[in-house]
């Protein structure tokens, strides 16, 4: 049961940014839960990095999207938002389901179609795989889009995960 909670459905070793989202259509995912620290924002950044917009642009005229932080402030994640005309909800309280519930309802979609995608097994993960998402790890993101060259914070989940008998999707 742990291994399945913690194990993501893809563990990319890359961030948002170099995410190849065909290979998320192929898998008839029709929709984007994004996590947005640390995986559409650098550490105590405002503004996306140019590859990670870029690809937001991309994917959202492809599938519809929706930011889910954690994060409790409206002016921060509301200010990504509102950058791309995406919808988003703070606050969430991953890995509590109760936002992303609302989150699919609004969708309308089952939940093996959308993807949760983060930088957090113990947050994104977790919460994606108790509702049948299609769970997808990335790296976090740096300022410069590229995967942060050192991130104990993930680093140390991933090593907490195997101790539980969870392994890589």
């Amino acid at each position: 049961m742990l291994r399945q909670l913690f194990t993501p459905d893809w563990q990319a070793a890359t961030t948002l940014a170099q995410l190849p989202l065909e290979q998320l259509l192929e898998r008839d995912i029709r929709a984007l839960v994004l996590d947005v620290d640390r995986t559409l924002l650098p550490r105590r950044q405002a503004e996306l990095p140019a590859s990670a917009e870029h690809w937001l642009r991309h994917a959202r005229n492809l599938v519809p999207i929706h930011l889910l932080s954690n994060n409790p402030s409206r002016r921060r994640i509301g200010h990504v938002a509102e950058q791309l005309a995406l919808p988003f909800t703070t606050s969430a309280g991953k890995p509590r389901c109760s936002a992303l519930r609302r989150v699919l309802a609004e969708l309308g979609l089952p939940a093996a179609h959308v993807a949760l995608v983060g930088d957090r097994i113990f947050t994104d993960v977790l919460a994606g795989n108790r509702l049948g998402l299609f769970t997808v790890l990335v790296k976090p993101i740096d300022p410069d889009g590229q995967p942060c060259q050192r991130d104990r914070l993930q680093n140390l989940e991933l090593r907490m995960a195997r101790w539980m008998g969870a392994g890589p999707g």
